[in-house]
């Protein structure tokens, strides 16, 4: 479909949303009308409020004549004097795509890129041109796949689907609003009855009567009719114009198979579910692992971090590469699905140029760390700029024995209250992050005190006050015992893991490529494990672990 029948596809939706808006009116002013003429006066009074309330959202969403400009991504603007490479390698491409190169870069901290037109007159005129560059996805592309990625954001300009773009997102902005509007009068109308029921109830209660059960069925129900009535224009809208994304999207893949080469394009299709799921596991496991305890990586390592994960896992992303995701596209999908798409690209004629890596993309700037460190500073919240910054290894050993020291907490508090025992968690508690002296000492004698509860037998009682499973809290006899026996030994073990982190003698060590493992002095591995077991046997003997408690130094 071109750029012509595109832009009248849009219009005609655009104009749909109106006629529907004028003819659910008309309905309503002919109820106005049957009500006028036919029912008594009550009636049609009540018809005319109803017809008045639904017909508020309908005119407002017609009346919305102007579309909120889109606000972008976060991101840093980059000019060609900062990063020419880059930019010369945009105006190269745009040439050989056949299109106006984009009049602005904006670097940014997502794993995608994208380009967007200030267009103006509908789409008949265009306008500012900006091209959107993750640099997670820089960090994960060698230069001929990120040649690609560019040449397919560009192949967008050259097909017009950005100036269009701002008819078919304004059809779609107005149906959301409006079926929004309806949702929160549907929403009002039930609090509110739910409130005058319930206060109902309340007196029906000081009279000493049984209170009514809150029944708000078919509060609202006229609202709900008209949001699904737009709601159902909407999926229509969408169905008719996602269709059309789709195929652009497979047009600005063969027009970067062209420009940039077949290989060289699908290998990046193959490479961007990949890196996504690459990116969203680095961000939930490393860039964030502290930010609960007020803790960040290096300045620049924020986003930029992502590349030590990737060059650690580069066999398994090449598996992941391998084994594309087999979802279906569905109809309101704007693109289609990546084996659809690299099956279209793999099947063109072999055009001599291979996929073989080459420098990474990277390359193409002057300075990625500063790039890194700008777009750090553009994208995070004044909060997190302010947080603590560590080094790596250092980052990962302090969040996880924080970690450590709030998971045991319930247990810590157990302990404070057997007879006799101290409360030293005050010494420093409150602040995981900065384990200092008073609070190593204090996990020191808590585990001392745990210890002296397992010799007593009062260790018992202490573990059955922490939080249970079903399971476990439904056993009984037996089994209930050895549900204990086991979180006696996890627990036990958690708390000598917090104590010798937190006095130096243990200490997590950094991992790309597997989970943070914990570095104990020597001889504790394999004398540990035997030692938990002593102390929680029938007849328990601590002594091997407080040997160990005893002995060793700092790493």
């Amino acid at each position: 479909m071109g750029a012509t029948l595109r832009a009248l596809r849009a219009l005609v939706l655009l104009a749909g949303f109106h006629l529907l808006g004028l003819l659910l009116l008309a309905l309503l002013g002919a109820l106005d009308w049957v009500a006028w003429r036919w029912a008594p006066a009550v009636w049609a009074l009540k018809t005319y409020v109803l017809s008045f309330v639904l017909a508020v959202p309908v005119v407002r969403g017609m009346l919305m004549l102007r579309t909120p400009r889109d606000e972008g991504v976060a991101g840093v603007p980059v000019t060609e004097a900062e990063e020419p490479r880059l930019w010369a390698a945009v105006r190269e491409l745009a040439g050989r795509v056949g299109t106006r190169a984009p009049d602005e870069i904006r670097l940014t901290a997502d794993m995608n890129a994208a380009v967007t037109e200030d267009a103006r007159l509908l789409g008949l005129r265009g306008g500012t041109r900006r091209l959107y560059l993750g640099l997670p996805l820089v960090a994960g592309l060698s230069e001929a796949r990120l040649r690609a990625v560019l040449a397919h954001e560009l192949g967008h300009y050259a097909n017009s689907d950005t100036r269009l773009s701002g008819i078919t997102e304004r059809s779609r902005l107005h149906v959301a609003r409006t079926v929004g509007r309806f949702e929160e009068k549907s929403g009002l109308k039930v609090a509110k009855e739910r409130a005058r029921q319930e206060r109902k109830s309340a007196r029906r209660v000081a009279r000493g009567k049984t209170a009514k059960e809150v029944d708000t069925t078919g509060v609202g129900f006229s609202y709900r009719v008209m949001a699904r009535i737009y709601t159902a224009y909407g999926r229509f809208s969408m169905r008719a114009t996602q269709s059309g994304s789709r195929r652009q999207e497979i047009a600005a893949d063969l027009a970067a198979a062209r420009i940039a080469g077949r290989d060289a394009t699908a290998s990046a299709l193959r490479a961007l579910p990949a890196l996504d799921t690459a990116h969203e596991f680095y961000l939930n496991s490393y860039a964030t692992l502290g930010v609960e305890f007020g803790m960040l990586p290096p300045h620049g390592e924020v986003f930029g971090g992502v590349r030590h994960l990737l060059d650690a896992r580069a066999e398994e992303l090449a598996g992941m590469r391998a084994e594309l995701p087999t979802e279906p596209a569905t109809p309101y999908d704007s693109h289609p699905s990546t084996a659809e798409r690299v099956a279209t690209i793999e099947s063109l004629p072999d055009d001599g140029r291979s996929a073989e890596e080459d420098r990474p993309a990277f390359a193409l700037f002057t300075s990625p760390e500063a790039a890194l460190r700008a777009v750090e500073d553009a994208t995070l919240t004044p909060e997190a700029l302010a947080m603590r910054r560590l080094d790596w290894p250092d980052l990962v050993h302090a969040s996880m024995t924080a970690r450590y020291v709030r998971d045991t907490e319930p247990l810590r508090t157990a302990i404070t209250e057997l007879p006799g025992a101290r409360d030293d968690r005050a010494a420093g508690e409150g602040t995981a992050l900065d384990l200092d002296l008073g609070i190593g000492l204090g996990i020191a004698r808590q585990t001392e005190a745990f210890l002296d509860a397992v010799d007593t037998g009062a260790v018992w009682d202490l573990v059955d006050r922490l939080p249970k499973s079903e399971e476990a809290a439904a056993a009984t006899g037996r089994a209930a015992r050895e549900f204990a026996r086991s979180s006696l030994r996890r627990e036990l073990a958690r708390l000598l893991t917090t104590a010798l982190t937190a006095d130096g003698r243990a200490r997590w060590q950094l991992s790309w490529s597997a989970p943070a493992s914990l570095l104990l002095p020597d001889g504790y591995a394999d004398a540990l494990p035997a030692a938990l077991d002593a102390a929680i046997a029938d007849r328990p003997d601590t002594e091997p672990l407080r040997k160990l408690l005893a002995t060793g130094g700092a790493l």
